[in-house]
């Protein structure tokens, strides 16, 4: 499918009113033929016969022909507007809907900047080309026409003569689109590199300030600003060498008119009224090879985006979002067997190797370990963001692919270790999750992960707008803020990745006490650093490198005196340093 196919498929419901906009556009075009025709009876009846009775008649035709005209030009321009505006809001909403249905492999390989260059620049594009490039194209082709069958009726000779120009004409064109085509896609991946580096400098510019790094960053944007300043200035380079040629060989149509045209009045062979309305007619043959290079430029920018658009459209996600209305209903029983994981990218590492567990509904699980030692990868897999490359993952007895991902979600919340808030009220923040929770529901969890106190003092309470991202809270708030919207779910697996590592150790101690009330019935992940996070769950697993190397209960590891012992040790401050 080509991309212009490709695009009909958002524009054909509208088939009924590119028809009129069609019909309007020709109209345009055949009543474009009347009023040099008259022209050039003025000149021969009214001025060389002497005719003056017919003057007025001939103006008011002239003046109701131009009238028309107008009002139809405007009445398809709005057309093709509206066809434009709706087929773009069609794509958007399906480039959006796609967003939504891909999986963290995507987005660990694509910059936030080059979406929203696709999601911004390169659909306007396309509105362009639909909304300006397709009428101008077809105006240009039925002036053109028109233009050469009334004047072949004029005078067939210096119609033929004109015409030779024609080919030099579409020679330049074909030069041109080959050499611009390559140019427009390096212009959108260009823009795309900028716009991720702003969107990214906007994003940590708190990091640039505490580092004192802005002069570093303005340097960075120069070298990508001069990328794309230097690509398009290719671009209009080609467009510099090209367009003069076509505007020069279009130009010479008017020499050409008046030198033969002339010699043909003066031998009598052709009346000045016929020269003038031949006349009349160049620049229905003028602008078509006029605007020839400027609808290649467009035609290039259209292809361009098509590209990078139907790319993302194809993208095709390796966890497959199968809607399904069938209820779900889980306890929450875990089982680990044999799993093991390893990014695509990178297939030689496993990240995590040979797990295996077992978990009840009702049970917390802790997860301890150094950076990198899988544990957060481990509670991703229970999410499905990613599948086990090796063993399976059964909740309720039942294999953890069989479920469709979506409903899977709805039945685990998860207080991620990278926080994120949205830029809303705090009490739709906590709602989230849970769009029925109410005031009450809303309230409970708040005091449960000790944010009501702080909200409450806030100037607008629940109703404060927090700032992007959770501008303007601490660390400690912020978690907060999240663990009570995963707690407002009331899920069946809740999986707290260290929720509470910015807080202090007699706030964490009071969230745990309340959280252990609430999720009796839950089963509960809770990734820490701090031993005092997990001490008193059911089942404790020491990872390192991607392996549980122990497991059981904060007794149990204790007793054992290994890796466990030594952060208990070390985190009490009672490891003794050789010297």
């Amino acid at each position: 499918m080509n991309n212009y196919q490709w695009i009909w498929q958002y524009s054909k419901k509208y088939r009924f009113k590119i028809i009129l906009a069609l019909i309007f556009v020709l109209l345009n075009a055949l009543l474009i033929i009347i009023n040099p025709l008259i022209s050039g009876k003025i000149i021969d009846e009214v001025i060389d016969n002497h005719q003056m009775n017919i003057l007025i008649p001939l103006l008011l035709i002239m003046i109701a022909v131009t009238l028309a005209r107008t009002i139809i030009r405007y009445s398809y321009q709005i057309l093709f507007e509206r066809i434009s505006q709706n087929s773009l809001f069609e794509l958007r909403n399906d480039l959006y809907q796609k967003l939504q249905g891909l999986d963290f492999n995507f987005f660990n390989h694509t910059r936030v900047g080059d979406i929203m260059a696709r999601m911004t620049g390169d659909t306007d594009a396309i509105r362009h080309f639909i909304a300006w490039v397709t009428y101008n194209s077809l105006e240009c082709i039925l002036w053109f026409i028109s233009a050469v069958i009334v004047m072949s009726r004029i005078n067939l000779p210096l119609t033929i003569g004109l015409l030779i120009v024609t080919p030099f004409i579409f020679l330049l064109t074909q030069r041109m689109s080959k050499r611009a085509h390559p140019l427009f896609f390096e212009i959108r991946e260009s823009f795309a590199r900028l716009n991720s580096m702003v969107e990214e400098n906007i994003g940590g510019n708190r990091v640039v300030k505490a580092f004192a790094r802005e002069g570093f960053e303005i340097n960075k944007f120069n070298q990508h600003n001069e990328d794309y300043k230097q690509r398009n200035m290719a671009a209009a380079k080609v467009s510099g060498t090209y367009l003069p040629l076509l505007d020069g060989l279009a130009g010479s149509l008017n020499l050409l008119t008046l030198f033969f045209g002339g010699l043909l009045v003066i031998n009598r062979q052709m009346t000045l009224g016929d020269l003038v309305a031949f006349n009349g007619y160049l620049w229905m043959l003028n602008q078509p090879m006029r605007m020839s290079g400027w609808l290649i430029n467009d035609f290039q920018r259209f292809s361009a985006a098509c590209i990078k658009i139907r790319e993302m459209l194809n993208a095709e996600s390796t966890i497959p979002v199968i809607e399904s209305t069938n209820l779900l209903e889980l306890k929450g029983d875990i089982v680990f067997k044999n799993v093991s994981f390893q990014f695509a990218d990178d297939p030689e590492t496993n990240v995590l190797e040979n797990i295996s567990f077992e978990i009840h509904s009702g049970e917390t699980i802790g997860v301890l370990g150094e950076t990198g030692s899988g544990k957060t990868t481990l509670i991703n897999l229970i999410s499905r963001f990613y599948d086990a490359t090796a063993g399976e993952i059964l909740i309720d007895g039942r294999n953890i692919q069989d479920y469709p991902v979506r409903q899977l979600r709805e039945h685990i919340a998860i207080v991620m270790q990278d926080i994120f808030l949205f830029s809303n009220t705090i009490e739709e923040n906590i709602a989230f999750g849970n769009p029925y929770a109410d005031e009450h529901v809303i309230r409970q969890v708040a005091e449960i992960a000790d944010a009501h106190h702080f909200i409450s003092n806030m100037p607008d309470g629940y109703e404060t707008i927090i700032g992007e991202r959770g501008v303007g809270l601490s660390g400690g708030q912020k978690q907060r803020i999240s663990l009570a919207r995963a707690l407002a779910k009331n899920p069946a697996i809740l999986i707290l990745d260290d929720t509470t590592s910015a807080v202090d150790m007699a706030t964490e101690s009071k969230i745990q006490r309340d959280i252990a009330k609430l999720t009796e019935s839950m089963t509960t992940f809770i990734i820490a650093h701090r031993i005092s996070s997990v001490r008193n769950a059911d089942m404790i697993l020491m990872m390192s490198k991607g392996q549980v190397v122990e497991r059981g209960t904060h007794t149990a590891l204790l007793a054992k005196k290994g890796l466990y012992y030594e952060v208990y040790q070390k985190q009490l401050g009672l490891s003794s340093e050789k010297e």
